[in-house]
């Protein structure tokens, strides 16, 4: 197999379309989730149309500018969370294979999660804005904790399958599922993948007791592209967690595509009906957390992982 093999042209016009009905799926779930808990309408034809009118909100919106700030720097750093969240989309398997099957998905992957997180810290910085910058920097502190636990939990998987490739850690998989043979890691992706978005628990780098933290200043089209970033950013790494842990596209009867969408939609269920039941957390307790438990936790099972796979070696 070569370095990169990659699906038709087709599929990479595809894949945004992909993740936009995906995105606006668990859109629409939190929705109907949020309505039903402040007792309101929670009908299925009013979770769906929920998100199109906050875009078309957002759309026709007015731009709103604060004084000195750094526009270029603001506006890029809005941009790129979107990108960034495709990019990474690029190395999960659709089905049976990605849109690019690189020799080092799982780096790549990685490199785009890092590259989201830096432009959080522009959207805060560029606005010129004592509470954007403190969202920023509340942003670049939870990123301090948990990328290192999320890096080990997914290097814990490439170890398992003995290989940075995205489609071979899910053939790895064939026989069982690396959310058995490593459970810990998967909790610990899960609750990373929530803190790269700063969704439920995490959302101190956007919570309310800054006025909207790093998005404080965002309005309009430029609040669009954070907002949706975000969640793009947030489906990516629910999608990623099935070809890491839940055996890709393996299933019976139904083709892999569908196992996919299957497996991908029960990550988001869970992580987005679980945001309804944490409350958020301070960041000096996440940091101590995840730098005293997390971060031990995943070494240990990456050992566990390791001593099993010289002991296959062996064998």
């Amino acid at each position: 197999m070569g370095e990169t093999e990659s699906l038709p042209v087709w599929s990479v016009l595809l894949l945004p379309v992909l993740l936009g009905l995906a995105t606006w799926g668990a859109l629409a779930f939190d929705t109907a989730l949020t309505s039903r808990a402040r007792g309101g309408p929670a009908g299925l034809r009013v979770a769906v149309a929920a998100p199109v009118r906050e875009s078309a909100r957002l759309l026709v919106g007015q731009r709103r500018r604060t004084v000195a700030a750094d526009r270029v720097l603001w506006r890029i750093g809005g941009g790129i969370l979107p990108v960034a969240a495709l990019l990474a989309a690029a190395v999960v398997p659709l089905g049976e294979r990605p849109v690019a099957d690189l020799s080092v998905g799982v780096v790549w992957f990685n490199s785009m999660e890092v590259l989201a997180w830096a432009a959080v810290w522009m959207v805060g910085w560029g606005a010129n804005s004592a509470l954007s910058l403190i969202g920023g920097y509340r942003f670049v502190a939870q990123g301090l904790a948990y990328e290192l636990p999320h890096m080990f939990a997914i290097i814990t998987a490439a170890l398992g399958a003995e290989s940075l490739r995205i489609t071979a850690i899910v053939d790895a998989q064939r026989d069982l599922w690396f959310v058995v043979l490593m459970p810990a890691a998967f909790v610990v992706y899960l609750l990373s993948a929530a803190a790269m978005a700063f969704w439920g628990p995490f959302d101190a780098p956007v919570a309310r007791d800054v006025a909207g933290g790093a998005a404080a200043e965002l309005s309009g089209v430029d609040r669009l592209m954070f907002a949706g970033g975000r969640w793009l950013l947030f489906v990516v790494a629910a999608a990623m967690a099935v070809p890491l842990f839940l055996g890709g596209g393996a299933g019976p009867v139904l083709p892999a595509w569908a196992w996919v969408a299957v497996k991908t939609g029960g990550v988001l269920a869970v992580l987005i009906w679980l945001r309804r039941r944490l409350p958020t957390l301070r960041m000096d307790r996440y940091m101590e957390f995840a730098w005293v438990v997390l971060i031990p936790l995943t070494i240990a099972q990456a050992l566990v992982v390791a001593l099993i796979v010289l002991q296959r070696g062996g064998a």
